[in-house]
């Protein structure tokens, strides 16, 4: 039983940490934001790369071969040619849809979580209490006062009085 328990304990900890949580909200976010992100790529992307050419980049492709192409169509008929368009489609709908997560979501979730610990850190040390001196600390503070008073005002009389004679014993 035990074990169990400490099986499912270990599991919630696995759940409960920052990077775990971190990755479900950007699979999700990323999946909401699928639709508005193709519609960018197609919407925005693929016009401005079509002015070089054809405005679907699945038409964009190199041939590895010698390829025949269709007059009609334009297209390649036979051969081995690589999809680069669609590649390139793909990785930007990967970056615009990494700078969307970034910037909406892990961005001001980081801010937030610094200006909660600058805020915990602020009550922290405004809740630590002041740590006042013993009586035996106090006391050594005031001795050593003492003493370098004494020290000061000794070396001040010898520096500004004349040597004293060498006398017998005092009486």
């Amino acid at each position: 039983m035990s074990k169990e328990t400490g099986v499912l304990a270990g599991f919630r900890e696995f759940l409960m940490r920052g990077n775990v949580i971190e990755l479900a909200v950007a699979v999700v976010v990323g999946a909401a934001f699928t639709n508005i992100v193709n519609a960018v790529v197609k919407g925005v992307i693929n016009p401005i790369v079509g002015a070089l050419g054809s405005q679907n980049l699945d038409h964009y492709k190199a041939c590895l071969t010698t390829c025949p192409i269709n007059p009609k169509t334009g297209e390649y008929t036979d051969g081995i040619y690589i999809l680069w368009g669609s590649v390139l489609s793909a990785a930007l709908t990967f970056l615009i849809t990494a700078a969307v997560v970034y910037f909406l979501m892990i961005l001001p979730m980081n801010k937030w979580k610094a200006r909660q610990q600058a805020k915990k850190a602020l009550l922290e040390t405004a809740a630590e209490p002041t740590v006042e001196p013993t009586e035996l600390e106090l006391l050594t503070q005031i001795r050593d006062a003492l003493v370098a008073q004494r020290g000061a005002s000794a070396a001040e009389r010898n520096s500004s009085a004349p040597a004293p004679k060498a006398s017998g014993p005092r009486p």
